[in-house]
Parts: C-alpha cells; sequence; structure tokens
C-alpha cells in the first residue's frame, strides 16, 4: 500500500504575546496571551489527491501550509510529507515540492521571467535538458512566450501568477502547495490557472493542497475539502458531497429599465436590491439558472445579467452553522 503524501496528527502552533492591563496598572505589569492558530489538526492526503483547505480568515489555513512546506515549526503534534518532517529536512524537502503563496513572489521583480526561471534551474540542480524541456512545456501550456522576456514587475497580476506557478513546477515536484493562487485576478486569469493546476496534477498524479476564498477554484481543482475553524477541522469530505450541501447557491444580478424584475419560481429569493437592480439567490437544487433567467427575460426590460457564486465568506458561515 503507498504511504500518504500527506500525513498530520494533533499539529498545532501557537502564538504567546504580552498584552497590557487598561489604564495606570499597564504601566506596572502585563499578562501573557495565548492564541492557537492551529489547534491540534488530524489529516492525511493521498498520493495524486487534491484537496482544498478552507476557513474565515485566522481559521489556520496558510499556517498549516507554511508548517508542512517547512516555513514554519510547530509548536506541538507531527507532520510527515513525503516521507519526511517538513521542518526538520526543509532543504531535502523544497526540491520534491513546489510552494506558490498568492501575496509573495519568487521571481525577480528587475529581471525577465526567463532569468529567474533560469536562476530557478541552478537553484534546483536541474539537469539543462529537462529544464528547458519542462519549461517549453509550461510556456506553451500557459501562454507564456509573449512575457518571458518581460521584468515581472511590470507584469499584470494575471501574467505574474501564471509565471509563479510555472517557476514552481519547474523542478517537477510531485507536490504542490497553493494559499489563495487565483487572489485578485480577472475571471479570465482565474479560468486559466483553475485549468492548468488541474489538468497538470491529473496528468502527472501530483498531489495539490490548496487554499482559497473562491469558490470555484474548489469546486473546479479539487476532490476534497477540509473545513477549518479557530484552527480545527470541522468538516472533512469530498467536493461533491461538500457542493450538494452547501454550494448548490448562485447569485443572479439582473440590470433593468424598470425599477425591479419579479421572478416567482420555487428556490429563488429577492436580496435587498436598489433602484433597477434585482439581485436574485437561486438555490440550484431546486430550479435551475437558465429557468430562472428565461423567466426574468420574459418579465422584459433586461439591459444586463451576472451570475455569480456567493462570496466564500456566506459558504462557510453556512457550514459553521450547518456542524454547530
Amino acid at each position: 500500500m503507498t504511504a500518504p503524501a500527506i500525513t498530520v496528527r494533533q499539529l498545532r502552533k501557537t502564538y504567546s504575546y504580552g498584552r497590557r492591563a487598561p489604564g495606570w496598572r499597564g504601566i506596572l505589569s502585563s499578562q501573557t496571551v495565548t492564541l492557537d492558530a492551529v489547534a491540534g489538526v488530524d489529516f492525511e492526503v493521498a498520493r495524486g489527491e487534491r484537496v482544498a483547505i478552507i476557513g474565515l480568515n485566522g481559521a489556520g489555513k496558510s499556517t498549516t501550509l507554511k508548517m508542512l512546506s517547512g516555513v514554519l515549526e510547530p509548536s506541538g503534534g507531527s507532520a510527515e510529507v513525503l516521507g519526511l518532517t517538513p521542518w526538520r529536512a526543509r532543504q531535502a524537502l523544497a526540491y520534491r515540492i513546489g510552494v506558490v503563496f498568492g501575496q509573495r513572489s519568487q521571481l525577480w521583480a528587475e529581471l525577465p521571467a526567463r532569468a529567474s526561471f533560469r536562476l530557478l534551474r541552478r537553484v534546483y540542480d536541474q539537469e539543462a535538458a529537462s529544464f528547458e524541456r519542462r519549461l517549453g512545456e509550461l510556456t506553451e501550456r500557459f501562454g507564456l512566450s509573449e512575457i518571458l522576456d518581460q521584468p515581472v514587475g511590470r507584469m499584470s497580476l494575471g501574467q505574474r501568477m501564471r509565471c509563479e506557478i510555472t517557476a514552481s513546477l519547474l523542478h517537477g515536484p510531485e507536490l504542490l502547495f497553493l494559499d489563495e493562487p487565483t487572489i485578485g485576478l480577472d475571471v479570465t486569469a482565474k479560468a486559466a490557472i483553475r485549468d492548468f493546476v488541474r489538468d497538470h496534477a491529473r496528468d502527472h498524479g501530483q498531489t495539490v493542497l490548496l487554499t482559497s476564498h473562491d469558490t470555484r477554484d474548489i469546486e473546479l481543482v479539487c476532490e476534497r475539502v477540509i473545513v477549518v475553524n479557530r484552527g480545527k477541522i470541522v468538516v472533512d469530505q469530498p467536493t461533491d458531497q461538500l457542493r450538494k450541501r452547501f454550494l448548490g447557491r448562485k447569485v443572479i444580478t439582473l440590470q433593468s429599465a424598470g425599477a425591479a424584475i419579479a421572478v416567482d419560481l420555487p428556490g429563488v429569493t429577492t436580496r435587498p436590491s436598489q433602484a433597477h437592480t434585482t439581485i436574485l439567490e437561486v438555490d440550484t437544487r431546486l430550479v435551475r439558472v437558465e429557468q430562472v433567467i428565461a423567466a426574468a427575460l420574459a418579465a422584459g426590460g433586461i439591459e444586463d445579467v451576472t451570475i455569480e457564486d456567493p462570496p466564500m465568506e456566506e459558504v462557510i458561515h453556512d457550514i459553521y452553522a450547518a456542524v454547530g
């Protein structure tokens, strides 16, 4: 039986800081406050599995990824990533994993992307022919040929993130950590990254662990979802099960010549809206989106239609409420 790519047992990260009492008493005394960013989590990730970790800000998602990638040392518990203890074998692990943190670049802003990639070849001791072959494949798949010789600092966010993911894959890692890889991107850039990550992982048997605040990242990339709250796991189940319970909603915004559009269908509720803008929440388990759009068009006066997923914060609040 193949060993899991990741095994976590009672993993914990605690931070301590001093807090002074209010008023004049704070001059004389202070107290130490402890915060459990990750409060003893247990899970496994099979090789080749694609898993999302989601939760509100401060739930412990990024802290968990940083411990598993060796950036942080835990306060307690254990973890094995590809058979290694991350914080004790960080250099050895670095050759076998790829890491993308959405808010932190591993590329040099002043250099063209091609130069950064070649520097990374040296960092990872990659044989030249293998590196060039892999770079060629990634360049073609991600459409990078026109920007390879452009300084990274002059790229759009979407272009930079495509280069960041390319950089994380140039050494052929077995495992990819993605922390908010699509944050701040437009719809087209998000779709390109989702499709690439999913297809690349599937074609190469790569394990993926990602965090995201976008429901589409979870639905289109991952097979399983771990939901965390205050550093603890509250839900761990396949994506299709989570979709049936919590991801079955769409938000449709209708711009109209008239003050409002009335749609009377089961599973459709109207959110607070402004004049000439009607916002509908649709339970897709009860009614199809195309039925709602057809009913709205039949009412007449539609000038624009936008279909979106509910914000991740709403989905997570629903999950928290359901699990108590």
